[in-house]
């Protein structure tokens, strides 16, 4: 049986691939570009343009108003301290899940996707109902600052978990065990091997979890009381002067926590980097 080589492409065809592939990447390349300006980029331009339309010395009036100011400070201290919380916590349930084996662990990984699922709303009516006056609980956190962490602390929760969870996953074990080998005890080990190698996943679910906190409105509006200068975070603030027809205002306090969003991704972002670096 007599076999023929197959001819190489040649220079002509090998053009036309790569005009076709540059065709597709441009057209893929439009489309994304089209979609991300009409979804994210011009709304952003529009909040910004809104902000400072009528001059930088109205924006600066505004978003230094005591009231203003008092939203914004609270809203940083709680949310702060929400994420903190859950960074520690977040890492701990990630570790029981991928680490331990327990009845009902598939049910409790399910359920820690219930924020990202569950109208933000009706966790701020579940958490009054829980934590207000005449709870089956018998403590009572309405309208205080602590029943805002716990509301920021429920909706981030699963940043922390499921940014740590995969990662974990994936270690290799055999340099927990060669640590132990050597003679390192279990404080040690977590602190001079797991802690590294997981530490630009705690970082990004920082991130993550803080961008989302500080503009958090549904869980918060119902439980903390939005009394002005004590439980009214910023995004309530807002909401408070979108209804007194002051829409210069309430953007330009929107337009402040998008640059602290920003602002915070990009730096949490460069941390991360520079870990996994060091770590590399």
């Amino acid at each position: 049986m007599v076999t023929r080589a197959v001819d190489a492409p040649g220079p002509a065809m090998r053009r036309r691939r790569v005009r076709a592939n540059g065709a597709g990447t441009s057209l893929s390349l439009g489309i994304a570009v089209v979609y991300l300006s009409l979804i994210v980029l011009i709304p952003l331009a529009a909040l910004a343009w809104k902000a400072v339309g009528g001059g930088w010395s109205q924006f600066w009036t505004a978003v230094t108003s005591p009231e203003a100011v008092a939203a914004l400070r609270l809203t940083f201290e709680v949310t702060g301290a929400a994420v903190a919380i859950n960074a520690v916590m977040g890492t701990l349930i990630a570790w029981v899940l991928v680490r331990d084996a327990f009845p009902g662990r598939a049910v409790v990984d399910v359920l820690l996707d219930l924020p990202f699922a569950l109208p933000t709303i009706v966790a701020g009516l579940t958490l009054l109902s829980l934590y207000g006056v005449n709870g089956p609980l018998g403590v009572n956190i309405a309208y205080t600052k602590a029943g805002i962490v716990l509301a920021l602390m429920f909706v981030t929760l699963p940043f922390s978990v499921r940014a740590v969870q995969p990662v974990l996953a994936a270690l290799d074990r055999d340099m927990e065990d060669a640590a132990a080998t050597l003679g390192a005890g279990p404080f040690m080990i977590a602190r001079r091997v797991v802690l590294p190698n997981l530490a630009p996943a705690i970082l990004s679910g920082i991130g993550l979890a803080f961008s989302r906190a500080i503009g958090e409105f549904g869980a918060v509006v119902l439980i903390a009381g939005n009394l002005p200068f004590k439980t009214e975070t910023a995004s309530v603030y807002i909401f408070g002067q979108i209804e007194n027809d002051n829409a210069q205002g309430a953007a330009a306090a929107a337009l402040v926590l998008l640059v602290a969003s920003l602002v915070l991704l990009v730096i949490f972002g460069f941390l991360e980097s520079r870990v996994t670096r060091h770590e590399g």
